[in-house]
């Protein structure tokens, strides 16, 4: 019996993504753990710099919890886009076999992403628990809304990477690059209100500070949340899937052929 084209992408995706988690830590003595250890060292590491060196603390949240919820989302943000610039590259050998696709690449390696970070969010987030860090997750709805919609954006985002990047090759060394000062204007070391509030507007241009401050809101009660919104990060990313999407439609072709 015929497969319908949903089967045929599922399953692309799924032997694509099998295939980018073995070759990404199947190489490893640890094996898949690595997927685990390598990121949360990361934040460890990160959280002891800023959290005990430099003794900051936040009045309405617990430092530790304040920093996994900013770094997390950013972190599965850049790890997908990051890796959609070569995706095409990575796989060339694939497209020969009709049922693959170039997009196909991109959703299974934000699956893979997406999974990494959500596992060491969860399990950080139990360690810092059991260190004492105070924290409720008070609406996993909006937690998970939020999230679901980081990744939707982070695709539409690497469309568009793997479409330039595909196109201009030279432009694979400068897009990252341009995607590094994000870190610093996406409120992931310091909180929106402890900016002025007269350069605010600037601030939430960007959906990845709605997503970082919502993520924060959704597992503190009381955290202060004026400015963001749920509305503007799905249009945003609605905006910008589409966009993704309908460049990537019409240089399909072009990118298998070149």
């Amino acid at each position: 019996m015929a497969r319908s084209g949903l089967e045929v992408q599922k399953a692309a995706v799924h032997a694509l993504f099998l295939r980018e988690l073995k070759t990404r830590f199947g190489k490893y003595r640890l094996g898949y753990l690595w997927a685990l250890i390598e990121p949360s060292a990361h934040l460890l590491i990160l959280m002891f710099i800023f959290g005990f060196i430099r003794h900051r603390t936040m009045p309405d949240i617990s430092f530790p919890v304040f920093l996994l919820n900013g770094i997390i989302p950013f972190f599965i943000f850049n790890k997908i886009t990051s890796r959609s610039i070569g995706a095409i590259e990575a796989n060339k050998g694939l497209f020969n076999y009709r049922p693959v696709k170039p997009i196909d690449t991109i959703i299974s390696r934000a699956m893979l992403e997406s999974l990494i970070y959500a596992l060491v969010y969860i399990t950080l987030m139990i360690v810092v628990r059991f260190c004492g860090e105070e924290f409720e997750v008070n609406n996993i709805p909006t937690l998970v809304a939020t999230w679901v919609m980081l990744i939707l954006f982070s695709c539409g985002v690497g469309l568009i990477f793997m479409v330039i990047g595909r196109t201009f090759p030279e432009t694979e060394k400068f897009l990252p690059i341009i995607a590094k000062p994000l870190y610093f204007v996406s409120c992931i070391m310091f909180p929106l209100h402890a900016i002025p509030r007269e350069y605010w507007s600037f601030f939430l241009w960007n959906p990845i500070v709605h997503v970082v401050e919502l993520s924060r809101s959704s597992v503190v009660a009381g955290y202060h949340t004026e400015g963001v919104s749920l509305s503007y990060l799905a249009l945003f990313t609605l905006v910008t899937l589409f966009l993704g999407l309908a460049l990537y439609r019409t240089r399909e072709d072009a990118m298998l052929t070149s």
